[in-house]
């Protein structure tokens, strides 16, 4: 006799059913096909109030200008939360294939499309199953993860209040259709951005004496900021700046006025980087002045909110791996590294119990270059039906298993820095 299927193996089973199936590759295609930037996803959003509407489900919209945020269960507390960012890249996809984006210059390079159209599949899973949930589910539909925190608008726009804990999804392409992986506590690193303009004298390159030169004292402020890391920084501590460009003149007989340059700083505690802001500020000033020049920083807080460092809840990790393994097996669930990358479901962690697990979406037999933000980005189609059952079945077993505690209510104070 077979022996009875698992509650979360039965959810995996009802998502890879041929007409389920067929249904979530149709929803990301259409997103994949029509890609939209931060705050821009108003498409994207109709198309999921659309499904929400045909699912007989109940949203509050618009949350920060595209956001969704809708409700499955009984409407009561405890409340748990379900995330899918949906904002794309200004990328030029280079991958041929019949659904390529039809958007020039724009493509869904980080895998959004797909966390949108798992949420979905979590959605009428859910919905299914109404019923059964001993609570609420909240499924977050989320604008601007790409730099512009959306996350921190989600939540000041209330969208996200007396929700207790939270999971998010992100895809992995290094990592095997079928595995997740995450780890407890610090995961992803905080990230901050900045641009600096050193004003000189401009002038001729044949007589520099008449000139305050701000090439030359944007090199040693350049030269300056990576001593931040070798010569201040613990060896042991992670903490990363780097310059991503420089503007300046186009004559290679002109010494310009002025020189504009940025880049991005990153730490594994959000301590860390609020001491590399302090730092950045006054070696670009202090070079400035000793070159003659003076100079202004705009680490762009209100534009490109600074994002914090990513901990990932222990508990809520916890829970994640047991539904995790008992969905795809123990050999399947990972602990990963911690990197300097950053995402802004770290917003959500500073708030409530949260946990972000990658998920794989390499399928060995494809040959394609798979890296987040590449324009040759392939997506193995395989993994919806197991992201939208993993967060079904993480969902239901959370408010199944009674673990809402009052501690998790109160979160890491903010660090003011971050959200002013």
């Amino acid at each position: 006799m077979a022996a009875p299927t698992s509650p979360t193996r039965e959810m995996l089973n009802s998502a890879r059913e041929s007409e389920f199936f067929e249904w979530l590759k149709r929803v990301r295609r259409r997103i994949h096909e029509y890609p939209e930037v931060a705050f821009e996803e108003f498409n994207t959003s109709e198309l999921i109030r659309l499904e929400l509407d045909s699912l007989g489900i109940k949203y509050r919209w618009p949350v920060a200008t595209t956001g969704v945020v809708a409700s499955v269960g009984s409407g009561v507390q405890p409340w748990f939360g379900l995330r899918a960012d949906m904002d794309a890249l200004q990328v030029q996809e280079l991958v041929e294939w019949e659904h390529k984006s039809k958007i020039k210059g724009k493509m869904h390079a980080c895998g959004h499309d797909v966390h949108v159209t798992m949420l979905l599949g979590a959605a009428k899973l859910l919905q299914t199953r109404r019923h059964k949930v001993k609570g609420t589910v909240k499924l977050v539909f989320q604008p601007a993860e790409e730099g512009y925190g959306g996350a921190y608008h989600m939540l000041k726009d209330g969208g996200l209040d007396k929700i207790q804990a939270i999971l998010g999804l992100h895809i992995a392409p290094e990592m095997p259709t079928g595995e997740i992986g995450s780890r407890p506590g610090s995961m992803l690193a905080s990230s901050g951005r900045f641009v600096a303009i050193i004003k000189g004298k401009g002038g001729h390159a044949a007589w520099p004496l008449d000139t305050r030169d701000p090439i030359v004292a944007a090199s040693f402020a350049i030269l300056g900021l990576q001593q931040l890391i070798s010569r201040e920084t613990d060896p042991l501590t992670a903490r990363v700046i780097t310059v991503g460009f420089i503007e300046a003149s186009q004559a290679a007989n002109v010494i310009p006025e002025t020189v504009r340059f940025g880049g991005t700083f990153r730490c594994t505690t959000t301590e860390g980087s609020f001491y590399l802001k302090q730092r950045i500020k006054e070696v670009i000033e202090t070079q400035a002045v000793v070159h003659r020049c003076s100079a202004s920083i705009d680490f762009m807080e209100e534009k490109m909110r600074p994002y914090p460092s990513l901990v990932n809840d222990e508990e809520m990790y916890e829970h994640g791996k047991r539904v995790g393994e008992s969905l795809l097996g123990e050999a399947n669930v990972n602990v990963i590294p911690r990197s300097m990358g950053a995402e802004d479901f770290s917003f959500y962690a500073e708030k409530m119990a949260a946990a972000l697990f990658m998920i794989g979406t390499k399928n060995e037999t494809n040959k394609m270059r798979n890296h987040l933000h590449s324009p040759y980005l392939f997506v193995d189609e395989d993994v919806l039906p197991i992201g939208a059952a993993l967060h079904a079945a993480v969902a239901i077993s959370y408010l199944d298993s009674g673990v809402v505690v009052e501690e998790l209510l109160v979160r890491r104070p903010r660090i003011e820095w971050l959200l002013v």
